[in-house]
């Protein structure tokens, strides 16, 4: 057998891991390992604003999770940088000290926030926009403060600024020139996108330069040259990024502005090769996410020996990631005296269209309001198309009898290698390829397969084309999707089939069902585990494989690769025995942080992976679940066991309701609380169950929410007795397991079924809650601690955490 030449990635973002995505499309002849500094596994950068104003989850925006690399024998390190190459040895050497070999090198570290050097720049609240820890900075900035300065108006200032609007900050946008957006929209296009965006709740301080941010610790506020003063709680920088090239700056590799590449993406040293925002290619570093894919494309087909034309830079396109907001520019847009143009504007509708040509060459345009033909110019700037009355005809709408062009099929107009989906460099022949060859016939299917429209969708109209195109009348556009791409069955045709067809694990569904992946994905095999459970209670089998790796290895994996244990204290309430422990515990095992949490226990920060089973054995404590789709924790007051104003005794019924519903597995975790009288300090109406006493007995609230999509519970009934009290709880729990979609918190639930339903099934007809509760103790008494599961098995232990040692052969 042939020995596989070592492959390295340095940078685990979208240039270097699409590049490997190409890569092995063409060859398996490299033994691969990439090499991320980020704790996750390879996510859409530029869909972080989508995670900010909280559409999308970082679940959401993983490209690639840790099956994918393993599926394709990848060799993934996370949490660690490379800090030195070796180019003698071909060695990488990483911030811990250890090392990798390679034959063949990637270098893709691509680029840092440019942080402003002025006075106060270091001042706690001031940030860049960069990856998911400054997303997860600005939501809990978001929670505490109001006012939010936001420097620089450009792309992703602007996305960053929607996105602290959408969390409740008071925004203001502060840029140096009169207009937002200057590298892509001239005055027009921008003045209209201002207005939009004030409409939408944004400031703007344009033509300010900022001198200084002020504040003591935190900043407080901005200042400018003009003597003017904003106040502001939390300031994010985005005025530009740098290219990281201080890894090929260590190693002696030629760098410039970035480092400086070949039209091969070949580096000045033999075999090492870089590709994405940490380049310079012929004086140009780019920061958009399309020239990293056609770079990509040149380099993969460069590593794998196939013959490849030289990447000879891109043209730029951007297009802004708002919701309601459509803008879109490409090539120039700022014409000269050797330019003509033509311009449309409609104040009324709020559209404006300019094209721009040199010599009757297209060579760029902006698109405001209307943007159906940005895919259309964006290729007529690249092609470099003369413009023909017949092309003015349908780009203005006045030709044909009826005053308008009549609309052409853009699909048929692209390139095999023209890109459809730019957020994830799908082009037009990987979809054509989805279609003929994999014989798929839906849009969710192609976009699980290619990945196209999977990111910000503005290209599902262009896919749909495609598709249409290959496919005939074969293809419906409205054909309804399923709960992943692997299939077109909603949730209530999947569970049905699991029951009409007696299915009990997972491959079986996948295969009965007719999955188009037989092993499924990273979004089907978490809910059909859960859904085969919720239906076969007493005889399905686990399959811990398909649960999310917090849940496999039971306990919450952070940042830096090490895990966060929370150890169960019912009610919220403790002994001093246990107190001893876990500060034995956390002592023992060095922990650098012991933090109480809003559910009213502590967390113990920070333990390796392979200590995980002798904490949990030293601490001989249940299982807090922090980490799981289940109880998470019920908070309480002190009720009328010590409150002067307590009327019910709220520690008692809160002990009572964790003790009992602990361990089942719902459809997304679970948070109770409980007050002792209507002042409600324990924060019952932002709860998924609310529990209020009072003095004729208590109130039960359904669907409340405390996180970013906040919502208020619903009262869903009043009882006399703690016992009708229990039941209604276990049969709203056990109707909510029953009818609800995977991932679905309470309060969506609430508000897709309806607070009548839900009534009706658990508080009005006695019998089907009497039922419900049944069901729920059946499923209750199949559980388990999990970290007692692990102690008793050592060959789980072993293999989930006890630490390899690898040798150098």
């Amino acid at each position: 057998m042939t020995q596989k030449q070592k492959l390295v990635v340095v940078g685990n973002g979208m240039a270097g891991m699409n590049t490997i995505e190409q890569l092995l499309k063409l060859t398996d002849q490299y033994s691969i390992t990439v090499i991320g500094a980020e704790p996750h596994p390879n996510y859409n950068r530029i869909m972080l604003s989508y995670v900010l104003e909280g559409s999308k989850t970082i679940d959401d925006i993983v490209i690639n999770d840790r099956a994918w690399y393993e599926s394709a024998g990848i060799h993934l390190i996370t949490g660690k940088r490379g800090t030195k190459i070796n180019t003698e040895q071909k060695t990488v050497q990483m911030d811990d000290g250890s090392e990798v070999d390679y034959d063949r090198l990637i270098i893709a570290t691509g680029s840092n926030p440019f942080i402003l050097p002025i006075p106060g720049s270091d001042l706690e609240g001031v940030i860049g926009f960069r990856d998911i820890e400054d997303c997860e900075t600005m939501i809990e900035a978001a929670a505490k403060y109001k006012k939010a300065a936001v420097i620089g108006g450009g792309l992703l200032g602007l996305e960053a600024a929607k996105g602290l609007v959408q969390l409740g900050m008071d925004v203001t946008v502060v840029h140096l020139p009169d207009y937002l957006m200057e590298r892509q929209l001239d005055v027009t296009a921008a003045k209209m996108l201002e207005k939009e965006l004030e409409s939408q709740g944004i400031k703007f301080a344009l033509g300010k330069q900022t001198t200084a941010l002020k504040g003591d610790t935190r900043v407080t506020g901005l200042t400018f040259t003009d003597g003017t003063e904003l106040e502001a709680e939390l300031v994010v920088m985005s005025v530009g990024i740098r290219p990281n090239t201080e890894l090929a700056s260590n190693s002696g590799i030629e760098v410039n502005r970035g480092i400086v590449v070949d039209d091969y993406m070949q580096t000045s040293v033999p075999d090492v090769f870089a590709v994405g925002e940490c380049t310079e290619h012929r004086g140009t570093c780019y920061g958009l996410v399309a020239p990293l894919f056609e770079q990509g494309a040149v380099l993969a087909k460069t590593l794998a020996g196939v013959e490849t034309k030289p990447y000879e830079g891109s043209i730029c396109s951007t297009k802004l990631k708002i919701s309601g907001v459509d803008v879109f520019s490409t090539g120039t847009f700022m014409e000269e005296k050797q330019h003509t143009t033509i311009t449309m504007h409609d104040g009324w509708k709020g559209t404006y269209k300019k094209i721009v040509m040199q010599d009757n060459v297209i060579v760029g345009a902006v698109l405001f309001g209307d943007i159906d033909d940005s895919s259309r110019l964006e290729r007529f700037v690249k092609k470099g198309e003369l413009m023909t009355e017949e092309l003015y005809a349908e780009l203005t709408g006045t030709g044909g009898c009826c005053g308008g062009g009549a609309k052409v099929n853009v699909a048929a107009e692209l390139t095999d290698d023209d890109i459809v989906c730019g957020c994830n460099g799908v082009t037009k022949k990987m979809i054509v390829d989805a279609v003929t060859i994999d014989g798929l016939t839906t849009l969710d299917q192609v976009k699980m397969k290619t990945g196209a429209s999977r990111s910000c969708g503005g290209c599902k109209p262009l896919v749909e084309q495609v598709m249409q195109l290959v496919l005939g009348n074969g293809f419906d556009a409205e054909v309804k999707e399923g709960i992943c791409g692997c299939t077109t069955m909603s949730r209530d045709e999947v569970v049905e089939a699991i029951k009409q067809q007696n299915l009990h694990t997972v491959a079986e569904v996948t295969k009965a069902l007719g999955w188009s992946q037989p092993e499924g994905c990273s979004k089907c095999r978490p809910a059909l585990n859960y859904y085969l459970g919720m239906l076969w209670p007493t005889t399905y089998q686990d399959e811990p494989a398909s649960r999310f790796v917090n849940e496999r290895m039971n306990a919450n994996i952070q940042k830096d690769g090490t895990y966060t244990v929370v150890p169960r204290m019912y009610g919220g309430m403790t002994t001093p025995q246990d107190l001893k422990k876990i500060a034995d515990v956390s002592i023992k095992y060095n922990l650098p942080l012991v933090k109480m949490t809003g559910g009213q226990r502590i967390g113990m920060m920070g333990v390796k992976k392979e200590d995980l089973p002798k904490v949990w054995e030293e601490l001989n404590m249940p299982s807090g679940y922090a980490y799981a789709k289940s109880l998470r924790t019920v908070k309480t007051c002190v009720g009328s066991a010590y409150c002067r104003f307590g009327t019910q005794d709220s520690l008692h019924i809160g002990e009572l309701i964790e003790r009992k519903f602990e361990r089942v597995d719902f459809p997304a975790k679970v948070k109770f609380a409980v007050n002792g009288c209507p002042r409600n300090c324990a924060e019952s109406c932002t709860k998924d169950i609310g529990i209020v006493g009072n003095d004729g007995g208590w109130e039960i609230y359904v669907g409340g929410n405390g996180g970013i999509k906040a919502r208020l519970a619903d009262l869903l009934c009043k009882v006399k007795t703690d016992e009708e009290l229990i039941e209604i709880s276990a049969a709203v729990l056990q109707f909510y397991r029953e009818t609800a979609k995977y991932l679905e918190r309470t309060s969506d639930w609430v508000e897709r079924v309806g607070l009548d339903l839900i009534q009706r099934n658990t508080v009005a007809d006695v019998e089907q809650r009497k039922q419900l509760a049944k069901r729920m103790d059946i499923a209750l008494s199949r559980t388990e601690d999990p970290w007692q599961k692990v102690l008793k098995d050592p060959k789980l232990k072993e293999t989930l955490f006890e630490k390899v040692v690898v040798t150098k052969s």
